[in-house]
């Protein structure tokens, strides 16, 4: 049976097969949280062991998610030819090749081999968000969307939550932090044998994370997820796009991949330089690899709150302009802020909850997002998500802006970068979605 035929609307599913697809897609979103969430971890280790600035440290985000932008349009291509299976198969292959570049990486402590591990990690995830993400989109009612994307934020977040966590504990040690403050006193022999024994720490563990890669792609292969036609067109629908033969000629399509460009980067500001910023008010690496699972665990709450109140008691786009605006009032508190409190049993300054605090006003912005630009694309669903999928290139793009701004005044005022993406999140909340033909002057 050809993928053509073997394609299914999303209407004629049972409701057995559509829980069953949300299982399987759910899983997928653990595992993308997993992998990308990592990096918040990855980030300070790989500065220590290979002495980085804060811009060079956050080439980990860069070359994980550039990949987003150089392979989401192929993707959509490759899905168009071979389907969400055979396609997912190949998305998650190519994750556990980029899994397993890390062990000559770290044989050689090569920086650009672990960068080029990451690329390859995330040119896997491109693929795979490229299909996940419209499939659950279309998986059900439109209205409902943005709760179906909460369920898989739950999936992506708790991932998120154990990753750091998990790999810390797999590469650090409880003498690490004298070892760390004893690296510049060292003797150039004995830091290269330290710097190598840290750095090798990671073969191990990205050995085990290739293999349960490579395996998934076998059981996605196999697995009973059906393939679903996103490019059936309602016969209004159908109309509307009659005269369309691009892609552009959708607006709030392309002010929507703009938004999650800079969602996106905002998200990951928020969780990958958490970590930093607590190191800068003297709180060392082994306490402060907390404070990415709360930033994730705040993420969480908020899609529990989705999950409860939407469609029902409030819309998804009010509860996308709520939290744009959450945003733009919790940058102002992280520069504005300062003094000492004492939370969770972690005496820390305040602006560092508010850096935390995002994660609540970054948890249904994704979700609000992607319902609000895919409206009505009909048959150009696949290119679109690709082109919304480019967008997460913003992941690559604004930690090495705050990076920047970091290195060049302080990494407290760096976060001056995200008070101009909330405004624009707030303009599309709020107005951008509902434009429907570029204007001319």
């Amino acid at each position: 049976m050809s993928k053509t035929t073997a394609a299914v609307r999303a209407d004629q599913l049972s409701q057995r097969d559509t829980w069953i697809s949300i299982g399987i897609i759910g899983m997928l979103f653990f595992i993308f949280g997993f992998v990308s969430w990592v990096n918040a971890i990855l980030i300070p280790y790989f500065k220590i062991a290979f002495t980085l600035s804060n811009f060079d440290s956050y080439l980990v985000a860069f070359a994980f998610y550039i990949s987003y932008l150089v392979m989401s349009v192929p993707s959509s291509y490759l899905l168009k030819a071979v389907g969400f299976k055979k396609g997912m198969m190949v998305g998650f292959f190519a994750m556990a090749v980029g899994a397993f570049i890390f062990v000559p990486a770290a044989m050689s402590r090569t920086y650009e081999i672990f960068l080029l591990g990451l690329f390859t990690l995330g040119t896997g995830l491109a693929v795979l968000q490229t299909a996940a993400n419209p499939y659950v989109t279309v998986l059900g009612p439109k209205e409902n969307a943005a709760q179906r994307i909460s369920v898989m934020g739950i999936f992506n977040k708790g991932a998120g939550i154990l990753a750091p966590i998990l790999f810390a504990a797999v590469i650090l040690r409880v003498g690490d932090n004298e070892l760390f403050q004893q690296l510049d006193t060292m003797t150039p022999e004995a830091k290269d044998d330290a710097l190598d024994e840290l750095i090798r720490r990671v073969i191990l563990p990205y050995s085990v994370v290739g293999t349960v890669l490579f395996g998934l792609g076998i059981f996605v292969r196999f697995s009973p997820l059906p393939e679903i036609d996103t490019e059936h067109e309602t016969a209004a629908v159908a109309e509307a796009n009659s005269g369309k033969n691009s892609i552009f000629q959708f607006p709030h399509l392309i002010l929507g991949a703009v938004a999650i460009f800079l969602h996106v980067g905002t998200q990951v500001i928020a969780i990958d330089t958490v970590i930093p910023y607590a190191n800068s008010f003297g709180i060392g690496l082994m306490e402060a690899k907390v404070f990415p699972s709360y930033t994730l665990a705040f993420t969480i709450l908020g899609y529990l709150i989705g999950i409860s109140l939407i469609p029902k008691v409030i819309s998804q786009v009010n509860v996308l302009r709520i939290c744009t605006l959450l945003g733009t009032v919790f940058t102002l508190l992280i520069i504005f802020t300062s003094g000492q409190v004492t939370i969770l049993g972690i005496t820390s300054d305040v602006s560092i909850w508010f850096v935390v605090l995002l994660g609540l006003a970054n948890s249904l912005v994704w979700a609000g997002i992607w319902p609000l630009a895919l409206d009505g694309l009909g048959r150009f669903t696949k290119l679109g998500a690709s082109i919304m999928i480019m967008g997460l290139c913003g992941n690559a793009i604004m930690p090495l802006a705050y990076g920047a701004v970091a290195d060049a005044v302080n990494v407290q005022q760096a976060y001056w970068v995200l008070f101009p993406c909330y405004l624009y999140l707030v303009f599309y909340a709020v107005h951008g979605h509902k434009i429907r033909r570029w204007k001319l002057a």
